[in-house]
């Protein structure tokens, strides 16, 4: 009988890509979630901001930026949703901000509200809903408003998991294109960049501003590639995320300390100890400039 050995770091953990739970169906990602053997339980539930807590609790997250959902026509969770979780821990829960991208004016005008009056941390919108790349210039008025507000804009890269077309998460030409074009903008690439992980940490590598999360993939697949830049010249360039509820923070966690954190000895695949701390948390309290206040916020065990 084998027993697994767990560490308490005293260390944050931010999940820089977690999703509402309880909002209106995403036909596109209802399959995905299947497929992930996400719990119905769960997805039929409508947590309180304290039940929420109590989940990151005990999955050991301590931070997370949580994301409202819109698409083409429908609004799912809603920033004025999201906005009553960080209104009630404002220090633990931090929001990114979803809009109307076929309206650009209304579009620009609702992120400086949520960024400028409730405090959010940054923009998301992910391609394949509105199937549109990130050089469309729809996109542009929302990217100097990014610069201006000195958010990031947090975008979705790698294949689609739903049944929807992938292009859009190419990170080239994309994501280097709007980088050139835009180099003040802060652009973090949400879930590696898989089947194109080696063209995003080329990218990432490139440009001074842009940067790679790892949600929507346990530890335990992260990439060889992405170990490596994260190991080396992307040490402040790689963040921790989940996709919650697709991925549970206890499953993600626990991932970590088995394969990532404390390794096997005959494994070359770990994150070096030197680096655990700017990916589990670090860098994203520095992209995001995330409260320093860490009060009520517990020790992650590994």
């Amino acid at each position: 009988m084998t027993t697994t050995t767990t560490t308490a770091l005293d260390i944050p953990i931010v999940d820089v890509w977690a999703n509402p739970v309880g909002g209106k169906p995403i036909p596109e990602i209802e399959r995905l979630f299947q497929q992930s053997h996400v719990d119905p339980a769960l997805m039929a539930s409508r947590p309180t901001p304290r039940e929420l807590i109590a989940m990151m609790d005990a999955g050991g997250v301590t931070q997370i930026c949580l994301a409202s959902w819109r698409r083409p026509d429908q609004i799912i969770f809603s920033n004025e949703e999201v906005a009553e979780f960080t209104r009630a821990y404002p220090s633990r829960i931090f929001g990114l901000a979803s809009v109307d991208l076929l309206d650009p004016v209304h579009a620009v005008k609702e992120l400086e509200h949520y960024v400028v009056k409730e405090g959010f941390k940054g923009l998301r919108v992910v391609p394949w809903l509105w199937n549109r790349p990130p050089t469309d210039a729809h996109y542009w008025p929302l990217y100097i408003k990014c610069i201006e507000l000195d958010v990031p804009f947090c975008t979705q890269v790698g294949h689609t998991g739903p049944l929807c077309p992938s292009e859009t998460g190419r990170p080239i030409p994309y994501i280097d294109s709007i980088a050139l074009k835009f180099p003040q903008l802060k652009i973090v690439c949400g879930h590696i960049g898989y089947p194109w992980t080696a063209e995003m940490v080329a990218v990432a590598w490139k440009h001074e501003n842009v940067y790679i999360d790892t949600s929507a993939y346990l530890p335990k697949y992260y990439p060889e590639e992405l170990i490596t830049f994260a190991n080396t010249t992307g040490r402040k360039k790689v963040m921790f995320g989940t996709n919650f509820p697709q991925l549970t923070w206890k499953a993600c966690v626990e991932s970590l300390g088995r394969h990532l954190v404390h390794p096997k000895r005959d494994s070359a695949n770990g994150l070096r100890p030197e680096v655990v701390a700017d990916f589990m948390g670090g860098n994203a309290k520095r992209v995001f400039k995330l409260d320093q206040s860490e009060r009520q916020i517990p020790k992650a065990s590994l």
